[in-house]
């Protein structure tokens, strides 16, 4: 017995510091997997993040269930780029907006926001099966930023996490605000955000050397998602099928897509996993050329701190196979 009582003291000491070490881990939530993935670099072994949007879903209609409600309404910090993204958690992030627990990373600093491309290559015309196309940012259109007023022809583009520089800008701004709400784990924080740093630098340079043989290849996708990507490492879009991936294209906007791929000569149309590629497919098949699949959410990665690089490295990947010589 003398031996035994010790042994089940140390035990319960382990285990009353574990149940500490869960206690005092702040509850942090992250809106789609790109940003759950920095968010879980830079929090490291202190915890980790829930996620709103998993596996193949899609930010442009997504639906809040309860238990995410109950989720975001428990959480010490809600990590989103904002309302012109994921216009689904506006309202529900009304009742915390001024407690700073929600956190959007549009206005991070040191980000380039570029404008939402317009024109006969990436805007169908009003009078076309799905309107104006700008139904993913019209709707947002209307909600307060902070104060700031958006002139219509202001509208930016939101997939603000393909581009490195932005995605280091992010991980600035959630190490800052892990920090503000669990200072005793700010130096942590801090060492895990300077290493995630560093993994993006390298992969950013990686994948500038992977795809410059690309940049003369012009590519049709299926919505406008790719704009900060192509920035980035000089690639060209010759079309887009819909600004609003939720809409379809109609009769016109696919005569106009079949017409810009014979001016451009463009090699490849690419699908989403999000949505049915069905068109996507016919208009490569009439057109004699490549299709395949990008994948801007990580449809199929898994959650985790590793999700945002393995999202980059998939799409260029994707690209090279398309776009890359005929076997």
């Amino acid at each position: 017995m003398r031996q035994i009582v010790p042994a089940l003291c140390v035990g319960l000491a382990i285990a009353t510091i574990g149940s500490a070490r869960a206690a005092d881990s702040p509850k942090v939530v992250a809106s789609i997997k790109p940003i759950h993935s920095l968010v879980a670099a830079v929090m490291g072994d202190v915890g980790t993040p829930d996620l709103i949007v998993k596996g193949a879903g899609s930010p442009h209609a997504y639906s809040l269930r309860p238990s995410e409600a109950t989720m975001i309404d428990r959480a010490d910090i809600v990590f989103w780029i904002g309302p012109e993204f994921e216009a689904f958690l506006d309202h529900p992030l009304d009742a915390i907006a001024g407690s700073g627990r929600a956190v959007r990373l549009d206005g991070a600093e040191g980000l380039t926001l570029l404008d939402l491309r317009e024109g006969g290559a990436f805007e169908a015309h009003e009078d076309d099966d799905e309107g104006s196309g700008h139904g993913e940012h019209a709707e947002a259109a209307d909600h307060d930023k902070g104060g700031e007023e958006d002139d219509h022809g202001d509208e930016k583009n939101m997939h603000v996490w393909l581009d490195p520089g932005n995605a280091i800008a992010m991980t600035r701004r959630i190490v800052a605000e892990l920090g503000r709400i669990a200072p005793e784990h700010g130096a942590a924080f801090r060492a895990n955000g300077a290493a995630l740093e560093a993994r993006i630098a390298a992969l950013d340079q990686r994948l500038a050397t992977d795809l410059a043989e690309l940049r003369d290849r012009p590519f049709v996708v299926f919505h406008d998602a790719y704009h900060y990507f192509e920035s980035r490492y000089g690639l060209s879009t010759a079309a887009a099928f819909t600004v609003n991936a939720e809409n379809a294209p109609g009769a016109r906007r696919l005569t106009e897509i079949r017409a810009r791929i014979k001016e451009t000569g463009a090699a490849c149309v690419f699908a989403e996993p999000q949505f049915k590629p069905e068109v996507v497919t016919s208009v490569a098949a009439d057109a004699g050329i490549r299709s395949g699949v990008l994948d801007p959410l990580g449809a199929t990665v898994e959650p985790g701190p590793d999700a945002w690089e393995e999202i980059m490295t998939s799409l260029a990947r994707d690209l090279r196979a398309c776009l890359g010589p005929a076997s």
